[in-house]
Order: structure tokens, then sequence, then C-alpha cells
């Protein structure tokens, strides 16, 4: 039960955003410019590292929604189950997950970010820097892992509704940086939200190497698949996005 009286029927962020709508247009402002405005990074990269800051926080709500809208941008239908599978496996252990080197260098500088600003080495930013990484994805990312910290304790602080039953409708009450309508049942948040137990990690190891197993990650044009149908998983609507098209550091390792 929330800690103060927030609207019914929306679950995580969307109901603090219903009840302070002055303090929610600048947070979901500042979201939406981190996630999805112009950059060298895809929103794929951008949400995963966005998930991946909320999963070290354990807030379900924000590394559900959010690794959703990561496994949409990844690509159409038919690669979907593949890629909440590569979502679930980053959240597990990135370094291992088949991922590119820029990400996990990217990744790791979040981390740290959400550990403490002053865990963040300049170790930390030359292998970064080694794999290609620019100045400007460097600072994005240690904004977008900053404020994911600031998302998840404001969802958290306030004991919001978790999203077993996350719908969203429209922008009026959306997560930061989410447009359109999204559904997605428990059965989606068990394969993309990863919990804190041994027995939760096993599983979403297991599953990640069960799906990734001779699949092929790669980033497509989200505009090829505004509205990217899920099956095999239960789900019904992702997220749309309205940025322009840009290349994915998601590859496969080398």
């Amino acid at each position: 039960m929330p800690h103060i009286a927030l609207p019914d029927g929306l679950p995580g962020i969307t109901g603090p955003f219903a009840f302070r709508p002055e303090t929610a247009a600048p947070m979901r402002a500042l979201a939406e410019f981190l996630l999805r405005g112009p950059n060298t990074l895809s929103s794929a990269d951008r949400e995963i590292i966005a998930t991946y800051t909320s999963s070290q926080n354990d807030c379900h709500f924000c590394q559900t929604s959010h690794g959703a809208a990561a496994a949409h941008h990844l690509g159409g239908p038919s690669e979907l189950a593949g890629n909440i599978a590569l979502i679930a496996a980053i959240k597990l252990d990135f370094e291992s997950a088949p991922i590119s080197s820029r990400l996990k260098a990217l990744l790791n500088i979040a981390g740290h970010v959400q550990q403490g600003g002053k865990s963040v080495t300049a170790e930390d930013i030359a292998r970064a820097r080694t794999q290609g990484a620019t100045d400007t994805e460097i600072h994005d990312t240690v904004l977008i892992a900053a404020t994911f910290c600031m998302y998840n304790r404001y969802v958290d602080g306030l004991a919001t509704s978790g999203a077993g039953s996350l719908h969203f409708h429209g922008r009026a009450h959306g997560a930061p940086g989410l447009r359109g309508r999204a559904r997605a049942s428990p059965a989606l948040g068990q394969i993309v939200s990863s919990g804190s137990s041994t027995s939760s990690h096993k599983e979403n190891a297991a599953l990640a190497a069960s799906s990734l197993k001779g699949a092929t990650i790669q980033s497509r044009r989200c505009s090829k698949s505004p509205h990217a149908e899920a099956r095999g998983v239960s789900a019904t609507r992702f997220f749309r996005s309205r940025s322009p098209a840009r290349p994915s550091i998601l590859e496969r390792a080398p």
C-alpha cells in the first residue's frame, strides 16, 4: 500500500506523476530527452542503461517497464523473446552478455554511479574511451544512471504499487520516457525483471542461455515496427518511439 493517498489503478511512477503533475512534467521531459533525444547512442542502448541501473536499485517497476521498452527497441516481434532474454542476461551479468564492448564499458560506469558518484574512477572512463565511447556518451550514461536512481527512489520511497499489471494509457500518466499504450502481465515481468533471490537469477540465466542460443541480436529501426505485437509472451503492446533511427551499439561481441 502506498505511503500516501495516490490515485487508484496507476502503478509505479504513474501514481506519483498523477498526484503531483507540477513535478511530473519536468521529470518526464528529462527522461524523454535522455532516452529519445538526439544522441549517438540508440534508444535501445539508453533504455538498457536505465534498466540496468534500476535493476541494481531493485526497483521492480522501472526495470520491468524500461526492460520491456529496450526489448521492443531492439527489433521486431520475431526477435522479441530473444531480446527479452538478452535484457535478463545483461541484468544478471552484463560482462558475459553478448553485447558490444562499448556498451559493457558504459554499463560499468552506470553501475558505479548507482553505488555512488565517487565510485566512478578514471580507469572506468579510460575503458569507455578505449572502446570508442565519446565524452557526450559518457556524460549521458552518468546522467541516465543518476536520474534513474532518483526515479527508482521516488517509486519505492512512496511504496507505489508494482508493475505486475503494468498498464499505460498515453503520456498523461506514462512512466518517464515511455510513449503510447503498453500492457505487461506478470509473465512478462518474470522475464524482464529479475528479483534479488538466487533462484530468480538461476531461472533468468537458464532462460537467457536457452533463448540466446544461436540467436542473432541486432538493432532495427523502430519506425519499421512502431507497434510491435508480442508473440510468445503475455504482452499485447510495447512502446512507440518517435525519435530518428540511430545505429545501435548492441551487437554481438566478437
